[in-house]
């Protein structure tokens, strides 16, 4: 039987497949266009407006994510395709695990167009046992364990992507040299969003 989880078989789940091409190399991820849809609309149309051209990767925490999409390069800037910030997107079905991509956020609905790919590479048993006692399926805990993830960022930034190649350029960029604010000592450039398939 397959899973009623989308990133627990990503190859077989429809969705917008885009291509971040990067400094360090491409990566390449599938969208929920059906569980994200509000937030898939924007990445898109602001990818087709080459809005995210040459922006840079301004905050890198090893084994937790790296934060592109804001012109401002602070996080708290940047603009969505609704004339403003938008709502959050939660649901019961997607999670932040290693490879999310996820909106970052200055708190509730409060979307525009920053985003984030998870890179935790492994979950603690302390996030573990609290996965358990706030009810996730074991389904869910058991890929959170073997594949990672920040469980701590489910329902607080929506998830609308998953990573299907390029984790090892996700981690590249996760490991360079930062100031003691988590930014690039050097730029690393998210030169273009390719949209490969609708």
């Amino acid at each position: 039987m397959s899973s009623v989880y989308p990133q627990l078989q990503i190859e077989d789940e429809k969705g917008t497949i885009v291509t971040l091409h990067t400094d360090k190399g491409d990566i390449t991820a599938k969208l929920f266009d059906d569980l994200a849809p509000k937030t898939v609309k924007n990445f898109i149309e602001l990818a087709k407006k080459d809005y995210y051209n040459n922006l840079s990767f301004f905050r890198v925490i090893p084994n937790m994510m790296i934060e592109t999409g804001d012109p401002t390069g602070t996080g708290s800037g940047g603009e969505s395709i609704y004339g403003g910030s938008f709502e959050d997107e939660y649901n019961k079905w997607v999670f932040n695990f290693n490879g999310a991509l996820s909106m970052a956020n200055q708190g509730v609905d409060s979307n525009r167009s920053a985003f984030f790919i998870v890179t935790s590479r492994t979950v603690n048993s302390e996030d573990a046992k609290s996965m358990k006692g706030a009810g996730y399926p074991d389904e869910v805990i058991e890929h959170y364990e073997k594949v990672g993830g920040s469980p701590w960022f489910d329902q607080r930034h929506t998830v609308f992507g998953q990573v299907m190649s390029g984790m090892d350029v996700a981690q590249e960029i996760a490991a360079v040299r930062r100031d003691l604010n988590d930014r690039p000592l050097e730029d690393v450039l998210l030169k273009s969003i390719e949209i490969k398939a609708q």
